[in-house]
């Protein structure tokens, strides 16, 4: 359910419960399939929510009863899998990132993963494995094992998958790169169960406010076909770097439409590494409440500043318009969502505001949620 036209960003709330992910039978059984989470773009407009749900699987065993979170030692350097000829640039990332993405089977479904570290450990999207403590992980070369749950992030839809291998072929992620609009993009996956699937096309957007289960996000937008099957998947470059993790969809009929989304690899690393360690996972708060601006300059126009909040020490007021967050242009109150997501607590952001037709920039540091 979409929350009401004044958006507010709260913290997070452990106690809220996701929706399901829709799933169908796939033309070839046994395998199964996990549909995509699908978003309508149109709806987005009416509301925002700001929360992530934290999902943990303890170990087997007695000390199951008190343990909460998974340790994990600490990831192995990524062998390299790099693409040395651009001649035929799709077919080059194919040959440099096949190896390194994997299908994933719940007893829900199918789904993707990228192995990211060749110690064991995969990335995926959180609604592919939540619910299941343990999954079948099928390799690009047909080999299978047995992957343990480390934990997820719901609101961010970012998952660790561990299997008890070493010397996998990890795929070069691309945590500080540049990412164009326009530049070429892969998406590999197994859609509808065809495993070791690729296809291409550009990135369409970045920074993309897309709302999804518990409020926006900022996602990579591309129009590489991603279909049911898809999510955890690579999105990668024309170097065969992965650049997000592919989780959703915009779609009216449950197909591809050409408009997907991926979590920037860079945020989903981030949560991986605190899913792997056990560290508690906060959601950044800036504490404003507000709606889009209907007058002047677009972005977020600030009703409610949560007392002690952020927002609050640096010096926010109601009435002002936010245009801009740490150098990312916003359009509305979702787009603010969206990049206060992006952050942990304890960050310093430079907010861009126009107050009484002047415009400034305050820095605020982020609380926690």
């Amino acid at each position: 359910m979409l929350p009401p036209d004044t958006r507010v960003l709260p913290p997070v709330d452990p106690e809220s419960e996701p929706d399901s992910a829709p799933t169908t039978t796939p033309p070839a059984p046994p395998r199964k399939r996990l549909a995509s989470v699908l978003f309508v773009l149109g709806a987005l407009a009416a509301g925002v929510a700001l929360g992530w749900l934290i999902f943990t699987n303890p170990p087997a065993g007695p000390e199951a009863a008190t343990t909460t979170t998974v340790a994990a030692s600490a990831p192995e350097a990524a062998p390299t899998n790099e693409v040395v000829d651009n001649s035929e640039p799709v077919a080059d990332v194919a040959d440099a990132l096949l190896p390194s993405v994997v299908q994933i089977e719940t007893a829900a479904g199918l789904g993707s993963g990228v192995i990211y570290d060749s110690g064991g450990l995969i990335l995926t999207a959180a609604h592919v494995v939540e619910g299941s403590e343990t999954v079948s992980v099928r390799m690009s070369d047909g080999t299978q094992h047995t992957g343990r749950v480390l934990g997820g992030v719901v609101g961010a839809d970012i998952a660790v998958v561990e299997v008890d291998a070493t010397g996998l072929p990890a795929a070069s992620l691309d945590l500080d790169g540049d990412i164009r609009v326009g530049q070429l993009a892969v998406a590999i996956g197994s859609p509808y169960g065809l495993d070791s699937t690729v296809t291409s096309g550009v990135v369409s957007a970045v920074n993309q406010s897309v709302g999804g289960r518990n409020g926006f996000q900022s996602l990579i937008q591309t129009d590489a076909a991603i279909n049911p099957g898809n999510s955890g998947g690579a999105l990668a470059n024309r170097n065969g770097d992965v650049i997000g993790i592919n989780i959703s969809i915009f779609s009216a009929t449950g197909g591809n439409d050409g408009v997907g989304f991926a979590v920037p690899i860079d945020l989903a690393a981030d949560l991986a590494d605190s899913i792997v360690s056990g560290e508690p996972i906060s959601t950044a708060v800036l504490g404003i409440s507000g709606t889009d601006a209907e007058s002047g300059p677009s972005g977020a126009l600030v009703a409610e500043v949560q007392p002690g909040s952020a927002a609050e020490s640096a010096g926010i007021q109601i009435g002002d318009v936010i245009t801009e967050v740490d150098g990312v242009r916003v359009q509305g109150i979702g787009d603010v969502a969206a990049q206060i997501r992006t952050h942990r607590p304890g960050d310093v952001l430079d907010l861009v505001v126009r107050r009484a037709g002047a415009e400034m920039t305050i820095s605020a540091e982020l609380g926690s949620g």
